[in-house]
């Protein structure tokens, strides 16, 4: 493994400047006016496979934005190690709030990154992370140390639900079987205390409108007379949480998984500075579900959120307006067993059954997904377990994330098989947020933990048979 280290090593910049080129890349996935955006990123992902060695290289349509295949199968015999990342990013709205050009990276020490940060949208959530696992693969290439066979698939659309993804797996079955599925799209506890996600939540994802009078209305004629909109949908929010912020659509809780109190204890066993916890995100105290951590309400609780809110006038000055409509976007994170579809509908039938007569309300279900958890007793998980221990000195802590990664169970059910989910950022990396950045230490260490993975991996493999 000494030539692979060299090897990223005497080329530490170059890999820097072909990162920051898809950085460049505006690949917003949410906004149809970037989709030259998207097949600019996929045709520049085409262009790296065919460099690095890659075969069977193809932008591959689907019903939405497309998917980049590529791979590598040196021995039939050998496992396969199925590589999962996206080329699509979140819009970077609100620009005005940014430190910095969202889509023109540059490099800034920061506190949790003494030796330097990607600024960038993207830099994390996942073109940084899905670009060390095509620098891991060309240094295993150009090295000739691949050790077993690969295959890597690089999507459009993860940012808004990975929609066709779901298509393009079923149509591809044959051409998409392994060993085992590799993805770099989540988070480590810190750089000094590595961890692997062994826990995602799912995902529901709705968007209410709440309509009152036909149109606008002037609020001192209509004011206290007529239903506002925006003061009903305000309430029917609020009603979604009780007082120990439980949320109180009926059933909502049904298929949740309780952990035992021995469970509860090992997972509380990962460090936690409350103190720099709330001075990250400039809060004085937190809030949750009663009963439960900090790190438990973050991960194996399902939760309710609005993610935005509008309606009326918003814009400089004032208008007495009385508004037609209000509208929210809304998400709730779940938990293993809950299905995303049945707790949409629960949703739903709940939002619709509060309404008052005053009002009429409309419900949209965008997308969703099923929560997932990576067994710990695997050869999978062995194998990512001692790569970071070889790269960063310390056995990493198993640790569930409150994220989600939708595709992911899809995968185990089309697929049949695990999925391990080494991440390398940190939860303080901003994604989707202004100031999305990824430590230079962190893409590096990433490189060159992967082929580690892929040695212990295939060791594995060799010593289970």
């Amino acid at each position: 493994m000494n030539n692979i280290k060299n090897y990223i090593d005497d080329n530490k910049d170059r890999f820097l400047e072909e990162l920051f080129e898809l950085l460049r890349i505006p690949s917003i996935s949410a906004d149809p006016k970037h989709k030259n955006d998207i097949e600019k990123a996929a045709e520049l992902l085409k262009v790296h496979f065919e460099k690095i060695g890659m075969e069977n290289i193809e932008i591959c349509e689907t019903p939405g934005y497309p998917v980049v295949y590529a791979d590598k199968i040196i021995d039939k015999k050998l496992p396969t190690v199925l590589i999962y990342g996206h080329y699509d990013v979140q819009p970077a709205d609100p620009i005005e709030l940014w430190d910095s050009e969202p889509f023109e990276p540059i490099i800034k020490k920061t506190e949790k990154h003494p030796k330097g940060a990607i600024f960038a949208r993207g830099a994390c959530d996942d073109k940084g992370q899905m670009f060390m696992h095509v620098k891991a693969l060309e240094a295993m290439l150009k090295n000739d140390a691949l050790p077993c066979n690969v295959k890597i698939i690089v999507e459009g659309e993860e940012e808004v639900g990975s929609e066709n993804l779901g298509w393009f797996v079923e149509r591809n079955l044959d051409r998409l079987s392994n060993d085992v599925i590799l993805i770099s799209d989540t988070s480590m506890i810190s750089n000094e205390v590595p961890s692997i996600t062994t826990g995602l939540r799912g995902l529901s994802y709705v968007e209410v409108e709440v309509t009152g009078p036909s149109h606008d209305l002037h609020s001192g004629v209509y004011g206290g007379a007529v239903a506002n909109p925006i003061n009903v949908l305000s309430k029917m929010i609020a009603s979604l949480q009780d007082e120990d912020k439980r949320i109180t659509i009926p059933g909502f809780y049904d298929k949740v998984k309780e952990y035992s109190e021995e469970e509860r204890k090992v997972m509380g066993e990962a460090p936690f500075d409350m103190e720099a916890y709330k001075k990250s995100i400039g809060i004085n105290a937190v809030e949750g579900e009663k009963g439960y951590s900090t790190l438990e309400r973050a991960s194996i609780r399902p939760t309710l959120d609005v993610n935005g809110i509008w309606g009326g006038y918003i814009g400089e000055g004032a208008k007495t307006v009385l508004p037609s409509k209000a509208n929210a976007k809304i998400s709730m994170r779940l938990v293993p067993n809950q299905n995303w579809e049945e707790i949409s509908e629960m949703f739903k039938n709940h939002f619709e059954s509060i309404a008052p007569d005053s009002v009429k309300v409309k419900v949209n279900i965008h997308h969703g997904g099923e929560g997932y958890v990576t067994p710990t007793d695997s050869i999978e998980y062995e194998a990512a377990s001692k790569a970071m221990e070889e790269s960063f000195g310390k056995k990493p802590i198993p640790q569930h994330s409150g994220g989600s990664i939708p595709i992911v169970a899809l995968f185990e059910k089309e697929l049949k098989s695990k999925t391990i989910l080494m991440g390398f950022g940190l939860d303080s990396d901003a994604i989707h947020s202004p100031n999305e950045h990824y430590g230079v230490f962190n893409f590096f260490k990433g490189i060159e933990t992967i082929p580690l993975y892929f040695k212990h991996f295939t060791e594995l493999k060799k010593q289970e048979k």
